[in-house]
């Protein structure tokens, strides 16, 4: 918890004090960016949900990352060519900042000093997105919707410290984020509550095993 703090002030102090960030607000729905411009962008998420999405040839959509307070994103993570359907969605009112990485190494003119300590900071910020990074690839090497679904669970069960929890994504979003058709979803959830398994409660999840 102290370094969540120690991180939030940092992260406050720098984006009101280096003239090299930029800050702006999206409402709902808003798009925050797309990676086809390769600006090398590095983004912290104030505040506020989004999410990564593509969108295929059919126009069906795919959650590659979800983000929350503290996540890192931005083109500086997709060196790999991609096209102009990947984009960043808010999905709720947030808060982002947006830093270019190739100046990371320059110093302000204004002699800003969390300019220079921001790569102080910056290991713990990565280390984070590569955490999320990992449980992502945890739960698309999962073979069946189940067995996603009680990753999945069980994986925000002990962020929470906690066996009952709200789910941070809608059904619709969870489906797209797990890869899975929200139907077979959907007929599953109701199969891991009559095996006892889980209680759902409106967007409340239950995990009654052990």
């Amino acid at each position: 918890m102290a370094n969540d703090f120690k991180l939030d002030n940092f992260i406050y102090s720098f984006s009101n004090n280096c003239k090299k960030v930029q800050k702006k607000t999206f409402a709902k729905n808003q798009i925050i960016t797309s990676y086809i411009q390769k600006r090398n962008q590095l983004c912290i998420l104030l505040n506020g949900k989004a999410d990564l999405v593509r969108y295929d040839l059919n126009g069906n959509k795919t959650i590659v990352e979800h983000f929350a307070k503290n996540a890192l994103f931005g083109e500086v993570f997709y060196k790999v060519t991609t096209n102009n359907e990947l984009l960043v969605e808010a999905k709720s009112s947030c808060t982002v900042l947006f830093y270019i990485y190739d100046e990371l190494k320059e110093q302000c003119n204004n002699g800003c000093k969390f300019h220079g300590v921001l790569t102080e900071h910056l290991p713990e910020l990565i280390l984070n997105k590569i955490t999320d990074l990992n449980t992502r690839i945890e739960l698309l090497t999962q073979r069946s919707t189940r067995d996603k679904l009680l990753t999945y669970f069980s994986l925000i069960s002990t962020r929470k410290l906690s066996k009952s929890f709200e789910l941070p994504l809608s059904l619709t979003d969870l489906a797209d984020y797990l890869s899975v058709d929200r139907s077979a979803m959907m007929r599953e959830l109701k199969l891991l509550k009559e095996d006892g398994l889980v209680d759902k409660i409106g967007n409340r999840i239950i995990l009654l095993y052990e």
